[in-house]
């Protein structure tokens, strides 16, 4: 198959990065705070997801542990505090 014509469903895509299609339509309409919009082609009301943008999209979002900012919890906060 043509590399350019390879493309997902919403729920594929989800299958692909583990995570439910609901997760996916939230990425592709850009409810996720702090993460762009997933691109898709949109054909009617049915959106598809080029595998090469999925990829490409993954790698421009992947972050290295030491970009990671971990906040301590609260309950963590309330224990220094007693």
């Amino acid at each position: 198959m043509d590399e350019a014509l390879d493309i997902l469903t919403l729920l594929e895509a989800a299958r692909l990065l583990r995570c439910s299609k609901a997760h996916i339509s939230n990425l592709v309409n850009g409810r996720i705070a702090g993460v762009p919009p997933l691109p898709v082609v949109p054909l009617g009301r049915r959106k598809l997801i080029r595998r090469s943008s999925l990829y490409a999209w993954i790698g421009a979002n992947e972050q290295s542990s030491r970009d990671v900012k971990i906040r301590p919890s609260r309950s963590a906060d309330l224990r220094e505090r007693a």
